[in-house]
């Protein structure tokens, strides 16, 4: 069927009170952004609702255009809607009388008939329009059934300048729009959980920057790329991300060349932690993000947490740190990101990984590690921030 319009809802917004406007205002540009490249529209407010149309006069995929916003953060469905002036009474039924029959070829459902009249000029009051609309769609079909509890299609007719119906729920992603609870910094690898990572912060309405450390010649371009692709599918959520690609090569032989062998992943942690926030400090980030799992690696215990935390002073997210791998894989999959993580292309961890890594760091232990890097390590951290390569993701 050849919809007019979308009809967009909401949910968490909705309990915004005074500022709603501003978290409205922020999903009409986040869905303004998601939709560019699909079409030229229109989108606008209307007491309390958001509406999508295409450009008067132009042509646009409507199945394109629901992939668009079924990766908007903040909308909680999206209906397909028909759209009608003429609000005379026979003229409505005919309308909803043919909406029905193009809808749905088999007739053998239940419905029900929901009116809303925002429009009090109209002669029927809503529970009155509801009920003798019901009676005229039974009338066209004899098939259909009324079930007001649980029907299988809940028809929607609401009057307000135009008349307004539709039929279709599409579950949009919800959340908050992306750019109404600040920017944080996203440390990127080439796993499965990191980018997904991202997509839960971005979904409370985060914007994202993201960080990655490249290793050359011991990680190649293609694992880069790699990266780069993921910053990309987690962007189609978030919107726009800067992705900083930092040369840790250096720092991490001197780690490996001066510190204990079983140290070595969470030094390197720490030194990574300090470096990502210190570029999300020059970039106004407020937090940063990491893919981390409780238990589910060496460098994931508590202790080991406990001993990278200590180098941040900015709050650090893990939305992934109660789930368990399949939990992480499950959303992987949903956003795009599972196949491209699991491509052979090892990040800068995996090289340097211990046989025996520690498990339950000491912290007072790590830092006396840390001095034999005194005399390097803070020409080296120079060199690294000065090899930041931003990649803007569009």
């Amino acid at each position: 069927m050849k919809y007019h319009c979308f009809l967009i809802k909401y949910a968490e917004i909705g309990i915004k009170g005074k500022n709603r406007y501003l978290f409205e205002d922020a999903l009409v540009r986040q869905m303004k952004y998601a939709l560019k490249d699909v079409g030229e529209f229109v989108v606008w407010k209307e007491s309390g609702r958001i509406f999508v149309k295409g450009e008067e006069g132009t042509e646009f995929d409507q199945e394109e255009a629901i992939e668009a916003l079924k990766r908007v953060f903040g909308i909680s469905a999206i209906c397909p809607m028909i759209m009608e002036e003429n609000k005379e009474y026979d003229n409505l039924v005919k309308v909803v009388v043919d909406y029905m029959g193009e809808c749905y070829e088999d007739k053998h459902l239940t419905f029900k008939v929901q009116a809303r009249r925002a429009d009090k000029t109209f002669p029927m009051h809503s529970m009155e329009l509801s009920a003798e609309l019901g009676h005229e769609l039974l009338e066209a079909y004899p098939e259909l059934s009324v079930d007001v509890h649980n029907p299988d299609v809940m028809l929607n007719v609401e009057i307000r300048e135009q008349v307004y119906i539709y039929s279709v729920e599409i579950p949009g992603p919800g959340g908050m729009p992306v750019g109404t609870n600040g920017k944080a910094m996203l440390l990127l690898s080439g796993g499965i959980d990191s980018p997904v990572a991202g997509y839960m912060i971005s979904k409370r309405g985060v914007r994202l920057d993201a960080t990655y450390f490249h290793a050359p010649p011991y990680t190649s371009e293609r694992a880069k790329e790699k990266v780069v692709d993921l910053a990309r599918q987690v962007a189609k959520y978030s919107g726009p991300i800067d992705l900083h690609v930092i040369n840790f090569t250096d720092i991490q032989m001197a780690i490996y060349e001066k510190c204990p062998h079983d140290e070595l992943t969470i030094i390197m942690r720490r030194y990574m932690m300090e470096i990502a926030e210190n570029i999300a400090k020059k970039n106004k980030g407020l937090a940063l993000i990491t893919g981390e799992s409780l238990g589910q690696v060496a460098s994931q215990t508590i202790q080991s947490l406990l001993v990278t935390n200590e180098v941040c002073t900015l709050p650090v997210f893990r939305p992934c740190i109660g789930m368990d791998k399949q939990e992480i894989v499950n959303i992987a999959e949903k956003i795009g990101t599972y196949e491209t993580s699991i491509l052979p292309f090892e990040d800068c961890c995996t090289i340097f990984v211990a046989k025996h890594p520690v498990t339950k760091p000491n912290l007072k232990v790590i830092k006396k590690s840390q001095e034999k890097l005194a005399d390097v390590i803070d020409e080296l951290l120079e060199k690294a921030y000065e090899t930041d390569e931003v990649i803007h993701i569009r």
